[in-house]
């Protein structure tokens, strides 16, 4: 019990655990030579929650993934910003073009629909 106390003990080191950093989704696709995109986060404008913006992360495979594609920029940031608003239009249109042609249609009865 006195060699808790004793100033003249050496401390033992704590215990060092070999813990390994997990690698990121965005590090295994880039070592598998796999292109990589994800959205990190979004933030609305509280005054106009129709406004908004929304945060993305990619490895150098995907931009140049996107560059064959055929898309330019002065930066990465403006060659993927291009892609994403290539993104958003088409899913626009593609609702847009959903509701245009849902105008088209007669509901019969529970089982049967007219398109016109």
């Amino acid at each position: 019990m006195l060699d808790k106390w004793n100033p003249f003990k050496k401390k033992q080191e704590p215990k060092r655990t070999n813990t390994k950093k997990r690698k990121s989704e965005k590090d295994l696709a880039t070592e598998a030579g796999e292109p990589w995109v994800s959205v990190l986060g979004m933030e609305l404008d509280e005054g106009s929650l129709e406004r908004g913006a929304f945060e993305l992360d990619w490895n150098d495979l995907f931009v140049a993934k996107l560059i064959r594609a055929g898309y330019q920029g002065k930066t990465d940031n403006g060659i993927v910003d291009n892609w994403f608003q290539d993104v958003c239009r088409n899913i626009v249109m593609e609702t847009l073009e959903k509701e245009q042609a849902m105008t088209n249609v007669e509901n019969l009865d529970e089982h049967r629909n007219a398109y016109k």
